[in-house]
């Protein structure tokens, strides 16, 4: 009888990024003499190795015994442990995750660095002609010196909507080298058929440059889940041929001067991308699809528990309705009230299964921190507080690229050279500190650094030069520090091959928001920086506030609540463009009466002693007027955009208590349309005041 092994396969995966793990943990903390740690990296590396030669990965095999070879000879003495074989292995560790994460999927792999840290293996072991072999990895990089790439860039409609601008990216490449471009516009729908939020346009771009692909490719990494990119290596420009170099001359013209011929080859090209996204999404469905969680098993067996308790409870009420009447009413409430019970427990314990500790997203930093010490010349200690706070899994796996970025931040402009901090009297060692824990039904993450603090003057004066703000603008240190989340906003004298183009901190922000999260920042010049996140347990359930506005009943996030109070008129004040300010202490909020920009009708639209729900978003707080206060609760957010379509203004809705759909309120949402109003109405008055005078 024959087994499928394959049944088994995923099982090896997850073992074996875990031994990855163990693997990169135990090197970044390897000290000579450390015998059990280099045993422990040791056992992990020959669990991966056999584990792959079981089920066929002979790519995995052959480079892990590589690995495993040089890993023998440490923990056996015949090898000293150095920090330059310590940087190979931690580069092996890399290469046998891309070789695991290629078997996973299904896909190619980067053969070029496969190739490459197999030879400094095998250099390193002296199984080679090490001179010869040596000068190779050198001679490659100075090939990829002066090298022409041409990137085939197809963006999905979608992309602006998620506040990525192409010109931005265009921008950062023309900082790398020589950028030209050709716009392919077949996709490009009839004037009518435009929707201004969609992006149509695809292109070809052919940049010189002394960059490396990976530059490159960092530029796209914040994309890259959104659009097909190609990147292909060239023939540097200077050692072109006369005919290539006309050849490479000719791309951006080709889309002018045979327009038919170009018309069907983007058409093809078109159709191939297409097929190729299409494929590319099936991959990250079939991808995503294939996940899985590991669960305690006490977390399984209170669950088993828990639906014991509620079969027991339902053949109870079975029972009861069978041959019920009213002198059974007090059993029967006591039996709904038990049910009621089952089912608050069995949602806990549901959640919990998917609640992993965020270790899990912590872990890559260690190595991270490593890396880029390295790379900037910067001694960065780093220390993790709270890895075993718990989070939702999709939180979990969301969140982490935006920590990645503010994380690289905090080294390449957070921590000063060592030179500067003796200089201040601190440590030549910088501390960057990961935290995590809970607060008021969330979890907080906060990022901070003891390096030399955000320059406010500095902030408040690129934002003046970028029209941001006025001169005389009045901001408190917060609203300056929400400034270096605008779109394009750097205060980098120098930009860096890990930071300094502004091309990232407003998509940290959209992405934290998009979780039904926010970031502040706290800052002080010459002592460091706090990033803070704050974070929803889990994106299934919310905890609300309901308010009634006329009929309508709707869903605001206790997260985004201030505070409730009742309006004096006393501290009310009309502005220009119809816009009513409440003073509150040392605030003027803007109210936002809901039944306007739903068109409904209130039951009260008078602002004396109406009800004020005052509400923070992006760093700015408005009062929602509401007719009435219901009861808090958590409830379970179903998407509209699945289940009917978007809609200004709201995030997603639910399904109460009585059955009826309430509609759950997008806070940074609504107050864009607020502001939106505003500014057109303020656009009318001016037009009338100008008809007015020319009259």
């Amino acid at each position: 009888m024959s087994v499928d092994l394959s049944q088994f396969i995923p099982s090896f995966l997850e073992e074996s990024f875990e031994g990855l793990e163990i693997m990169e943990s135990g090197l970044l903390n390897l000290k000579p003499g450390d015998n059990e740690v280099i045993h422990s990296i040791f056992r992990a590396a020959h669990s991966i190795k056999g584990g792959a030669g079981t089920f066929g990965f002979e790519n995995v095999t052959d480079f892990t015994h590589l690995v495993e070879t040089l890993l023998d000879e440490m923990r056996d003495g015949r090898r000293e442990i150095t920090k330059e074989d310590t940087e190979i292995l931690l580069e092996s560790v890399d290469c046998m995750r891309l070789l695991i994460e290629a078997a996973r999927d299904g896909e190619d792999y980067d053969s070029e660095k496969i190739e490459s840290t197999s030879k400094r293996l095998t250099i390193t072991l002296g199984e080679g002609c090490a001179r010869d072999e040596s000068s190779e990895p050198e001679q490659a990089q100075q090939a990829s010196h002066n090298a022409q790439y041409h990137i085939n860039f197809v963006p999905e409609h979608c992309l602006a909507k998620t506040g990525n601008d192409p010109l931005f990216l265009f921008n950062a490449l023309t900082e790398l080298g020589n950028l030209s471009l050709a716009a392919n516009t077949s996709e490009l729908p009839a004037l009518t058929d435009i929707d201004p939020q969609e992006l149509y346009l695809s292109w070809q771009l052919t940049l010189a440059t002394d960059a490396s692909e990976d530059d490159i490719k960092e530029i796209f990494e914040w994309v890259e889940d959104e659009c097909l990119l190609e990147i292909t290596q060239q023939a540097a420009p200077n050692t072109n041929t006369p005919a290539e170099a006309n050849r490479t001359d000719d791309l951006p013209v080709e889309t002018t001067t045979q327009p038919e011929q170009q018309a069907a080859v983007d058409k093809d090209d078109a159709s191939t991308n297409v097929a190729e996204k299409d494929k590319g999404k099936a991959k990250s469905k079939a991808k995503s699809d294939v996940g899985s969680i590991r669960v305690g098993v006490d977390k399984v067996d209170s669950l088993i528990n828990l639906v014991g308790e509620l079969v027991i409870t339902q053949s109870m009420l079975s029972e009861l309705g069978s041959d019920f009447h009213m002198s059974k009413i007090e059993k029967l409430t006591s039996g709904l009230e038990q049910l009621l019970q089952n089912t608050k427990e069995l949602q806990e314990s549901v959640m919990r299964i998917r609640m992993l500790p965020i270790s899990f997203a912590f872990n890559r930093f260690p190595r991270l921190v490593h890396d880029l010490s390295i790379k900037t010349g910067k001694e960065v200690e780093l220390v993790i507080k709270g890895e075993q706070t718990e989070l939702d899994k999709t939180v979990m796996e969301q969140i982490g690229d935006p920590l990645v970025h503010l994380v690289r931040n905090a080294v390449d402009h957070g921590i000063e050279p060592a030179e500067v901090r003796i200089a201040a009297g601190k440590k030549q060692q910088g501390t960057i500190s990961l935290d995590a824990y809970h607060q008021g039904g969330n979890i907080v993450i906060e990022i901070s650094d003891d390096g030399g603090g955000i320059d406010r003057n500095a902030v408040f004066n690129k934002a003046f030069e970028k029209g941001l703000i006025e001169s005389n603008a009045s901001l408190s240190d917060s609203q300056v520090y929400d400034l270096l989340f605008e779109p394009g906003f750097s205060t980098a004298s120098e930009v860096t091959d890990i930071s300094g183009r502004g091309v990232g901190m407003d998509v940290v922000k959209r992405n934290i928001q998009a979780l039904g999260g926010r970031i502040q920042v706290e800052s002080t010049k010459g002592q460091g920086s706090t990033f803070k996140v704050n974070l929803p347990l889990t994106l299934a359930i919310l905890d609300g506030q309901l308010v009634k506005v006329g009929s309508e009943t709707y869903i605001i996030p206790l997260i985004s609540i201030v505070e409730s109070l009742q309006i004096d008129k006393e501290l009310l004040n009309r502005v220009s463009g119809d816009m009513v300010l409440y003073r509150l202490r040392d605030d003027n909020v803007p109210i936002l009466p809901i039944y306007q920009l739903f068109n409904l009708e209130a039951d009260f639209t008078e602002l004396d002693n109406a009800l004020l729900v005052v509400v923070e978003a992006d760093g700015q707080k408005v009062g929602l007027m509401v007719d009435d206060l219901l009861a808090q609760q958590q409830v379970v957010i179903k998407s509209l955009k699945d289940n009917y379509q978007q809609v200004a203004g709201v995030s997603g809705a639910t399904i109460l208590g009585d059955g009826s759909v309430a509609m759950i309120l997008d806070i940074p949402g609504m107050i864009q349309m607020a502001l939106n109003n505003a500014q057109h109405a303020q656009t009318l008055q001016t037009k009338a005041s100008y008809g007015e005078l020319m009259s």
